[in-house]
This record gives structure tokens, sequence and C-alpha cells, in this order.
């Protein structure tokens, strides 16, 4: 929205051709959605408390989560009104990434808001119900897979890029639909299950939006793209925007969401932000690199499906709880300490992220 404005103006004033720049409009875009998650939060959390949508506490739970009953959730939506709001304003919205990242966001987070809604206004404590809610997220996925596969213009948006590799390209075909449809989905879960205590899933979702947005720029430079060895994929700069967006958003919702927390995100938040890094991570080809910065969504996503899988075949719990934040939590580690360490392990792994730049 801003740059056509600027781009005119630019021919009288030549001062505003910095904002041609796209590292620029990233800087924008990530200061503008901070600007409003911090602005627009005091309000939202009043809004939502006086309207009691307040978090339920699972009864065989850690004791100490009892003492966050009631606390405003659903504040996701927070999130979404700021990436949203700042990708129209800096991004090139001719641009047709931009847009995929965008609304696969936002139809995910449509499904956590329905879910959301249906617990914590209807009392329904299954919300839509689990099967509803993968049935509609696989719609939403594959057919983001689908489209991308059919608008593909170059062979190497729809092959596996094997990271610390300079030429391991795997031409996949038909299976990419497959492959994109698993990555969106099951980021979206993974960030879903992680999403369990203050700030635990946001933080990390911060760091790595921001080191996707690294890969999105230099994916979308040829020069940038041919001296680090990955693929050059045309257009795919632009989605830089929507990441520093993603970053901004949710470091001014951590602001809030920061132990204790005043508000949670809800599925709405998660979902969509889940859908987010694997939409983009699809679309810059880095879904391996994603598989690696996202380690705790990884851990948290296989500590659930061997809780389930154990219990039904043995009758027996390999953790404490799942997901395994609160195995950690029932072993006596206090709340903080565990977030804490989760969001190191997470900075060490986007920084072995970032090196598959390097080393190849």
């Amino acid at each position: 929205m801003l740059l056509s404005l600027f781009d005119y103006l630019a021919r009288e004033y030549t001062q505003l051709n910095v904002f041609r720049y796209l590292t620029f409009r990233g800087i924008c875009s990530m200061l503008t959605a901070l600007t409003i998650c911090l602005v627009l939060g005091p309000g939202m959390i009043r809004r939502l408390g006086n309207r009691q949508i307040g978090q339920t506490v699972r009864d065989d739970g850690p004791p100490t989560h009892f003492d966050k009953m009631g606390t405003p959730t659903m504040g996701g939506a927070l999130i979404l009104v700021a990436v949203l709001f700042t990708t129209l304003l800096w991004a090139d919205l001719s641009n047709r990434l931009v847009w995929v990242v965008l609304l696969t966001s936002l139809a995910f987070g449509v499904i956590g808001w329905v879910d959301d809604y249906r617990k914590l206004i209807d009392k329904n404590p299954r919300g839509i119900g689990a099967r509803a809610k993968f049935f509609w997220q696989s719609v939403v996925g594959f057919a983001v897979a689908v489209f991308l596969y059919m608008s593909a213009q170059s062979p190497v948006e729809t092959q596996l890029i094997v990271p610390f590799f300079k030429d391991v390209a795997i031409d996949l075909g038909p299976w990419f639909i497959l492959l994109t449809y698993l990555v969106i989905v099951g980021t979206s879960n993974a960030v879903n299950f992680t999403d369990g205590l203050d700030g635990l899933a946001v933080m990390p979702t911060v760091m790595i939006a921001g080191a996707l947005g690294v890969f999105a720029y230099a994916s979308g430079h040829s020069i940038f793209s041919t001296y680090l060895g990955i693929p050059y994929v045309p257009g795919v700069g632009e989605v830089l925007v929507v990441c520093a967006a993603l970053a901004g958003a949710g470091l001014g919702f951590l602001w809030f969401n920061a132990y204790p927390a005043q508000v949670f995100m809800g599925d709405i938040g998660a979902l969509a932000l889940g859908a987010a890094l694997g939409t983009v991570a699809v679309v810059v080809r880095q879904e391996i690199v994603l598989f690696i910065m996202g380690g705790v969504f990884v851990m948290e996503t296989v500590s659930v499906i061997l809780q389930v899988l154990s219990y039904k075949l043995t009758g027996k719990r390999i953790f404490r709880m799942a997901p395994l934040h609160h195995h950690f939590e029932l072993k006596g580690w206090p709340e903080p300490r565990v977030i804490v360490r989760f969001w190191i392990i997470t900075l060490i792994l986007v920084l072995v992220g970032l090196a598959t730049l390097k080393i190849r």
C-alpha cells in the first residue's frame, strides 16, 4: 500500500526512494507490528477480561497452573491483526507469495478462532473436535499446496533443497503437494502443542520467523543466492516483510504474555503462527532447515505422539505428562526455568539453521 504511494512521491522527493529498499521496509514492518501490539494490547486484554473469555485448566495438569484459571485468552487475534495490517502497509501487494503466506495464516487463525469460541463462549470443552479441526486444517493445507505447485514459475520451487550441500536438490514433482501439506499442517499443530506455558511458543516463533526472513531475503536476491549456494526464487524476498511483521507482532505480544502472563494466544494465535512458519519455509524452499530450527516444536510433538502410542499399546506412559514441557514441570522445574531453557535450545538451533547458509 505505502510502497505504491512512496514510488509515486519519489518522483518529486528522491529521499523517499529509501522505502523501495526491502531491508528498510522489513525494519519498518517489524516496528509497526510491535507498536500495534503494544498500543492495542492493554485494551484487548481488558475487553477479553470483561467478557470473561478466560483460560481453562486441566484437572490433571501441574498444580501451579490453577493460578492461571480465568486469564484472558484468544489474544492471538492481536498478533493476526498486527501482521495483517503491517503486511498490507509495507509489502508489495502484487506479490503472490506474500498473499499465500498471509491468507494461509488467516485461514488457520479462523480455524483456531472457531475452536476457541466453542470452548470459551459456548462452554463446549471439545471445541470443534479434533477430527473437525484436523479436517479443516487439511483442506486449507492441501489447497495451499496445490496452488503453490500449479503456480510454480521455476523448477526450483518444487524441489527439496538439502542443507549443507550446494548441489543436492531433489525433484519432487507431485510429491511436492504432500510435503507442503505435511509441513504447513504439521508446523501449525506443533506450535499449538508447544503453547502451554507463558511465552514458551511465541519467542521461538519470533526467532524462527526472523531467521526465515534472512533466508527469504537471500533467496530472493540473485547475487546473494548464487554466492551462498541457495536456490534463487524470484519474488520470495518480499516475504521478508511478512517475517518481520511476525517477529514484531510476536515480540509485542510477548510483552503481555511473558511470565506471569496477562493474556494467552489461544488456538487462534498458535495455529496461525505455526501455519505462517510452515508456509514461509515452503516458499523459501527450506523445509529441512525449519525442521532444524523448530527442534523444540518437534520435540513437543514427538512427545505427544509417543505418549499416546505408548499408552494405547502398553497402558503405560513414557512421560509424566505430555507435551514435554509439562513433564519437566512435574519433575519440579519452575515454569520460568522450563521456558528460558527451551528458548535457549531454540536460539542454538536457529543459529545452526542460519549456519547452513555458509556451510555448504
